[in-house]
């Protein structure tokens, strides 16, 4: 993936960064898993939610490979892979997905024919909350795993806003609140990356533990990159302890964002593979909700 330090992920730059190296990755996939593009049966791609520009990227590549071994062509969606790489495995069976990434903060849970969004940011995604405020620490990008080391050495919580609003959840107040902090200049990195975590994870372990008991489920699984933080994922083991509940985390190359998860989304809709490949496009804006769940 490409990034900036100073920027973090520029759209532009990013495409051109996936046209560079696109060939060269299709090339070691294939040299890893030791096999030729005449063994596969499927191609299966992202086609959204996402930024357009990369989102292009992988369509026009899948489509050519595709056309090349004139075999089938499905778009999933990013998030809903998210869901079922988890399921499939930790062998969760109906779990409340707590989504946690750059772009997106969801919680998830599979309720009449479709995977519904019970609670959401309504400003930005978590992880790039986290980017930012790292970015204005002057610790680059990505910032999460230096935020997560920072607050190791501390203990000292210093009170933030707790913005909880219903299932929603918000970042950007106190984004603002903890710049204002850090540039006063009367407060250690340590504390305020200690705070900022102890914080937005418990606003996110709320609306997941209270998306469980509206629908009566007793599974929560982590998805996403920012999943990945050890204090994240004890925090939510502690709540389902409590609530008697199960608690699944896949592997860390599993959370982040995967091949794998794509593809095995790809197998489980069979009935959209087509041919057709004039037919396939992106959708940048594609909601988890928006997607019909008719292989379960």
């Amino acid at each position: 993936m490409y990034v900036s330090e100073k920027e973090g992920i520029h759209p532009s730059k990013a495409r051109e960064h996936h046209n560079a190296v696109k060939d060269v990755i299709v090339r070691k996939a294939l040299k890893a898993a030791k096999l030729k593009l005449s063994d596969i049966g499927i191609i299966s791609f992202s086609q959204g939610p996402g930024l357009p520009p990369c989102l292009l990227v992988g369509m026009g590549k899948a489509k050519e490979l595709a056309k090349k071994a004139r075999i089938p062509l499905v778009g999933v969606n990013h998030c809903i892979s998210h869901l079922e790489i988890a399921r499939k495995l930790t062998k969760a069976k109906d779990p409340v997905l707590l989504y946690t990434s750059g772009a997106n903060t969801q919680i998830i849970a599979y309720e009449g024919g479709k995977y519904r969004i019970f609670g959401e940011t309504l400003d930005q995604g978590v992880g790039n909350f986290i980017d930012a405020f790292a970015r204005h620490m002057g610790l680059g990008f990505p910032g999460g795993p230096k935020i997560e080391q920072l607050a190791l050495k501390s203990r000292n919580y210093i009170e933030l806003p707790y913005v909880v609003k219903g299932m929603d959840v918000s970042f950007s107040g106190l984004l603002t609140n903890l710049k204002q902090k850090l540039d006063s200049g009367r407060y250690r990195q340590e504390d305020l990356a200690y705070s900022l975590q102890e914080t937005i994870f418990a606003m996110l372990v709320e609306v997941a533990e209270r998306a469980m008991a509206h629908t009566d489920k007793k599974e929560l699984v982590l998805g996403g990159g920012v999943a990945c933080n050890a204090r994240l994922q004890e925090m939510c083991r502690i709540m389902c302890r409590e609530r008697r509940a199960k608690f699944f985390a896949p592997e860390r190359q599993f959370l982040v964002d995967n091949g794998l998860m794509i593809a095995w989304q790809g197998i489980l809709q069979k009935k959209h593979w087509t041919k057709d490949y004039d037919a396939v496009d992106i959708k940048p804006y594609q909601r988890t909700d928006d997607v019909d769940v008719d292989w379960r």
